[in-house]
């Protein structure tokens, strides 16, 4: 059942990502859907920062992919640019999946059909003003008080 959350500022965000974060075992996949400037690289900071990571995380648009130690690692993607089925194997995605690495995947609805079950999906809309976020959390199961 998806859960939602109103956050009126990036702490929030990050706040609501070091929650989930102390709930990951390894091996998740964390997909994400929202428009540019939705936050979703700020709530993937806030995950690296709640599992120890410090404050490292960038977008991974160039890269496509970015790697965080921490208490876990996460690999990073961008799927922004991910037309087909080549683009994605290039990305090197599927040599994740069986990884005990948190896979946290921007842009995931271009890759819809690649995502394995079990997938947290986090969808990150406007709200009211400026810097309010509607966060909806599907597949969590850690859930908690919302922001």
């Amino acid at each position: 059942m998806a859960e939602q959350f109103i956050s009126h500022s990036p702490e929030e965000t990050a706040a609501l990502a070091k929650r989930l974060a102390q709930d990951l075992q390894g091996g998740e996949v964390i997909a994400f859907t929202g428009g540019m400037g939705a936050g979703k690289t700020a709530f993937t900071r806030g995950l690296v920062e709640g599992l120890g990571g410090g404050d490292v995380v960038s977008s991974p648009t160039f890269a496509l992919v970015n790697e965080y130690s921490a208490r876990l690692t996460v690999e990073h993607f961008d799927m922004y640019r991910v037309d087909n089925w080549d683009d994605l194997y290039s990305t090197g995605y599927f040599d994740y999946l069986d990884t005990e690495c948190v896979l946290v995947i921007e842009w995931s609805e271009h890759i819809a059909g690649a995502l394995p079950e079990g997938t947290i999906s986090i969808d990150i809309a406007p709200g009211n003003g400026e810097t309010q976020r509607i966060i909806t959390i599907d597949g969590w199961k850690g859930g908690g008080t919302p922001c």
